[in-house]
Parts: structure tokens; sequence; C-alpha cells
């Protein structure tokens, strides 16, 4: 493969990847504009934000789908990270009464 054939090449991957960061970007605002709804009804029935059993469920149900390339871990980790920020999220909302 020449090197002109390899840039070709990658951007064409490139292109693809971009494609799957904005479809990443959307899901991620569709699973905040839930977590954002888990929120209300957690504030109004003086819910803990912090579910640890809820949790587990949700690392089971990811990686028990997860067909790879990545690793269980990898996936976990991702995830942690995501529920972080979407635990984060529902702070804000309770804390300040949005509706």
């Amino acid at each position: 493969m020449t090197e002109e054939e390899a840039r070709r090449k990658l951007e064409q991957f490139r292109v693809r990847i971009d494609d799957v960061d904005r479809r990443i970007v959307a899901l991620l605002n569709e699973r905040t504009a839930v977590v954002e709804d888990i929120g209300r009804v957690k504030r109004e029935a003086h819910l803990p934000i912090y579910e640890p059993k809820r949790e587990d469920q949700v690392f089971a149900n990811i990686t028990s789908c997860n067909h790879g390339p990545m690793s269980p871990e990898a996936v976990r980790r991702i995830f942690e990270r995501i529920i972080d920020e979407m635990r984060s999220i529902q702070k804000v909302r309770i804390l300040s009464g949005d509706k």
C-alpha cells in the first residue's frame, strides 16, 4: 500500500469514526433526558440519587450484551464514567428543583 492509498483509507475510516461519535453523543443525550426524568421522580418521592443495586443491574446488563472487541472491564469503566456524570446531573436537578 502506498502512502497516498493509506491516507485515503485513513480518511474514510475517520469519516466513519466522526459519524459514530455523533451517534454516541445523540444516544448520551437521549440517556441524559431519561436520567433527568428519573431525577424528578426521585426528588418528588424523596428517594436517594445513588442506588448501588441499580448500578449493579446496569453493569450486568451492559456487560452481558457486550460481544467484543471491547473487554467487559473496558465497557464497565466507560459506563462507570457515564453513570457518574448522570448522577451529577440528577444532583443538580434535584438541588435546583428543575421540572
